[in-house]
């Protein structure tokens, strides 16, 4: 992987990623999709966390690995955290 990127997307499809630093407020997550290299600025993550990779509606589904792995229990902007408190693990 480029020293320059700082996340890790798994499948092209995906609509978030997974950080591999902390990332602050402010800062760009840097990621490779189909060979490109693609930035978004972050609201703030946690390392090892997931990032929105776009504009995530409430209701909408979130892929992770190509897989379903939840749905938005709320809107989430492109860059933001994904974790418990905007998703909902499961069937809906």
């Amino acid at each position: 992987m480029d020293a320059g990127f700082n996340a890790i997307l798994i499948a092209p499809e995906d609509n978030v990623a997974t950080v591999t630093a902390e990332i602050l407020p402010g800062e760009t997550v840097r990621f490779s999709r189909r060979g490109e290299t693609v930035q978004i600025v972050s609201g703030g993550v946690p390392i090892y966390h997931k990032v929105a990779l776009a504009d995530i509606s409430a209701g909408q589904v979130i892929t992770k690995y190509g897989e379903v792995i939840g749905v938005a229990i709320r809107d989430i902007p492109a860059g933001s955290h994904v974790h418990n408190h905007n998703l909902a693990s499961g069937v809906q």
